[in-house]
């Protein structure tokens, strides 16, 4: 069989629910993961002797809607592979811009870091690896995802300290901080409606969705247990759902951070709130 015609077949059947470029991009990312083939390959068209049964299993997932990074079991966040599974939100570009803030504003060695929420580990994980001599924890409610941060932490070789939870009800169990990080449930349970199939029927409702009559919920919780948790000077960083960036920012001015910001993300969204304790 040619490749050429494989990649086509696959692109066609899954035209069916994405779009174009979407599809073609999952089709590239089966062929590396089964094939170990790139797309140089498939336009020189090599042939192939047969088609793995567990990347025909993939391809019936994907026309299913599940999302890639689940079925392969990883995905990519900023240059390095996290394990996620549907315990855990698949790590996302604008999260990547959340820590690429951190790490740019942030390069004094020796900081004390902590994220609240931390699902597959990725914000800690890349924090403790990209910071010099950074001593980083990670907070979750959920145990399962806990272990999976865990194990990525493991995998990666980076040293972060992870703690069970529940930011509405337990206190900080860590004080002194130098930078408290948060990408916290934000998506109202009416913006569902909005959102792609997949992510309703695959990603943890648990760290996604809030109330409508109390979408800032967990942003007060943690901003007003950073007042005691931070040092100060030390500085609050959020990633918020884009209808709420005055809101956010009125909530940390009322409970005495300075410096507040509200910052875009790449596609010109209120993305991010950064303020000083």
């Amino acid at each position: 069989m040619q490749l050429k015609n494989l990649f086509v077949s696959y692109r066609d059947q899954l035209l069916l629910i994405y779009p174009k470029l979407e599809a073609e991009s999952l089709v590239f990312w089966l062929f590396e993961s089964f094939l170990n083939r790139k797309r140089m390959d498939i336009l020189n068209d090599v042939p192939i002797e047969a088609v793995p049964a567990e990347m025909e299993i993939a391809l019936e997932k994907l026309l299913r809607g599940m999302p890639i990074q689940y079925i392969l079991g990883k995905a990519p966040f900023y240059g390095r592979e996290f394990k996620v599974g549907p315990e855990v939100l698949i790590p996302r570009n604008e999260t990547e811009g959340l820590v690429h803030l951190i790490i740019k504003e942030n390069q004094t060695p020796g900081l004390k870091i902590l994220d609240v929420g931390t699902g597959s580990g990725c914000i800690p994980i890349t924090l403790a690896l990209e910071l010099k001599n950074a001593t980083v924890f990670g907070l979750d409610i959920s145990e399962i995802a806990l272990e999976m941060a865990k194990e990525n932490a493991k995998s990666l070789k980076a040293d972060v300290l992870f703690f069970h939870c529940n930011i509405l009800q337990d206190e900080i169990p860590i004080q002194g901080l130098d930078i408290l990080v948060s990408n916290p449930p934000y998506v109202r349970d009416s913006e569902q409606a909005q959102m792609h199939q997949n992510v309703l029927q695959y990603e943890p409702h648990l760290a996604l969705f809030v109330a409508d009559d109390n979408p800032l919920i967990f942003y007060r919780s943690i901003a007003e247990k950073g007042r005691i948790a931070l040092k100060p000077g030390g500085k609050l960083y959020f990633e918020i759902n884009e209808a709420f960036g005055p809101e956010t920012k009125k909530l940390l001015e009322d409970l005495g951070y300075s410096e507040i910001h509200i910052l875009e993300d790449l596609n010109g969204r209120d993305r991010m709130v950064t303020g000083i304790r």
